[in-house]
């Protein structure tokens, strides 16, 4: 299929590069949320790894866990420990329900 050139398509002259530059009150919200992402990062990784914990030690309860179930357990307590250990740097453990 040949593409074909689109004219009287209007040109922005105000700036270089492929997008419209932000307006202040826009590029100060994206900084908050910029600093914010960390934190926004550990609590879904410790609640995805204390969710997947729980259904590993439910399975570890029945006597059915493998060798790799016992990993990914151990991994997920890894996981919860790393964002527990992040929140807690900033004083934010209240993200996941713990003082």
């Amino acid at each position: 299929m040949a593409t074909q050139e689109l004219t009287g398509v209007q040109q922005r002259a105000d700036h270089a590069g492929d997008t419209a530059p932000l307006p202040a009150a826009a590029s100060s919200a994206l900084a908050r949320l910029h600093a914010a992402f960390p934190l926004v990062q550990a609590v879904t990784v410790y609640e995805t790894a204390a969710e997947h914990a729980v259904q590993l030690a439910a399975r570890a309860a029945t006597g059915h866990m493998s060798d790799l179930d016992a990993d990914d357990l151990a991994h997920a307590e890894e996981l919860m420990a790393g964002a527990v250990a992040t929140l807690a740097a900033v004083g934010r453990l209240d993200l996941i329900g713990q003082s």
